[in-house]
């Protein structure tokens, strides 16, 4: 995996923006980075839509963000917005207290609304890793799988307990196969780290921090 070109590992990278003091400007400016950066996608807030990008450059935007903890119609219309005003992939975060209380029928059906609303619009599902366990994450996984999600992701970038592990990664990964993309984001901030996660297993990475990791690319 660590032979992949810059150009390689820019069409993995989610070119993310989602701190609640971004202004237009700024999203303007990451969408000019990414453009020029080469990466997938930009990922936005859902205020920020609708926006234009060129057609080549993705559009991502979160959903349930970041705690996950609004109720699932909620989620399921958030996610329906986004939709109609122009995303092409969907971030949304689990009900992370359900999960801890092991309702994992909760959290299927949960993420199953949300990918009703979606449609064929992808849907990636944010299960917040590092305050898991090894087997909830498992667990998280499959009904991801089961709810008909096209990606599991690690992490929000906005909890204090952390980001992205490769170890978690490595799990989502053995969990899902080859059924699902995972994508890592949350606390990656080199080429190094960025080199561990896609090492582990993912496909996708969320980045705040995509240039620094391109140029430091070998």
């Amino acid at each position: 995996m660590t032979s992949l070109s810059r150009t390689d590992v820019a069409q993995l990278i989610d070119h993310t923006l989602l701190k609640p003091e971004a202004t237009h400007a700024d999203v303007e400016k990451l969408i000019a980075d990414a453009t020029r950066l080469g990466t997938f996608s930009v990922c936005v807030s859902p205020s920020m839509l609708p926006i234009e990008t060129p057609e080549d450059l993705k559009v991502a935007v979160v959903c349930g963000f970041p705690s996950g903890a609004v109720p699932t119609e909620a989620k399921a219309a958030e996610a329906a917005y986004c939709v109609a005003n122009g995303a092409d992939e969907v971030d949304m975060v689990i009900n992370i207290g359900a999960a801890k209380e092991g309702n994992w029928d909760l959290v299927r059906d949960d993420i199953a609304a949300v990918k009703k609303a979606c449609g064929d619009v992808l849907l990636k599902v944010i299960i917040e890793s590092a305050v898991l366990t090894d087997d909830e994450i498992i667990a998280a996984c499959k009904a991801s799988v089961d709810a008909g999600a096209e990606y599991v992701k690690t992490s929000t970038g906005f909890h204090p307990a952390g980001g992205a592990s490769a170890h978690a990664v490595r799990l989502m990964r053995e969990t899902v196969g080859d059924a699902l993309g995972v994508k890592a984001s949350g606390g990656i901030r080199d080429a190094a780290a960025a080199k561990e996660m896609i090492d582990a297993g993912a496909s996708r990475l969320g980045l705040s921090t995509s240039e620094a990791i391109l140029e430091g690319w070998q």
